[in-house]
């Protein structure tokens, strides 16, 4: 019996030291290395800097609140109701909030927002994803109807032409994956770069 025990235990340890080297180190080890060695920029972080600090992430939205830049997506990470998601953009709390359309606190929510950026741009439609987090409540884009939406307010505070801003708008437009995936959509931040060059 004790025999036959150790004929299934070894092979077990062995199996399992084994495989938790290969997946567990050389696997992620290798993959690391490759990204580091092909892709530094993304496997880093794709982070922008300025005068030697970091001032963001292509990855990651930021909490743009001032008038004169452009508002990113709501972010999921953020709520006055949960106290673990006390800070925007948390990259370490990233997740969706889990409300269904039916569900009061989003419905109030979304149509506080709504309210909000009626008073900014009345009588024009407010694009979804203004008033909607994505589903990581992180995503650093937004779609190019949420960008010109905010036009008007943008070249208010700047004292530029409406036009002005929505050539540069139009110039930061991403096209879609591959040709076919997905939508057009606008990085906030090098948008509000390229905006703060201006």
């Amino acid at each position: 019996m004790a025999l036959a025990m150790k004929n299934y235990v070894r092979p077990a340890v062995v199996i399992t030291l084994l495989l938790t080297i290969v997946t567990g180190l050389l696997y992620p080890g290798l993959v690391t290395g490759l990204a580091q060695l092909i892709f530094p920029y993304q496997a880093n972080g794709s982070l922008h800097t300025m005068n030697g600090q970091v001032i963001g992430s292509d990855l990651i939205g930021q909490y743009w609140t001032s008038p004169n830049y452009f508002h990113g997506r709501p972010s999921a990470t953020l709520s006055s109701t949960d106290s673990t998601k006390s800070e925007p953009y948390n990259a370490a709390n990233s997740s969706a909030s889990n409300l269904g359309p039916t569900n009061k606190n989003l419905t109030d929510a979304v149509n506080e927002r709504v309210k909000e950026l009626q008073k900014e741009n009345p009588g024009v439609p407010v694009p979804v994803d203004l008033v909607t987090a994505s589903g990581s409540g992180l995503d650093p884009d937004i779609s190019v109807a949420a960008a010109l939406f905010q036009v008007p307010r943008i070249a208010r505070e700047r004292g530029m032409s409406q036009d002005q801003v929505r050539q540069l708008v139009m110039a930061h437009v991403q096209g879609r994956f591959l040709g076919f995936l997905g939508e057009e959509h606008i990085n906030v931040l090098d948008l509000n770069l390229a905006l703060d060059g201006k």
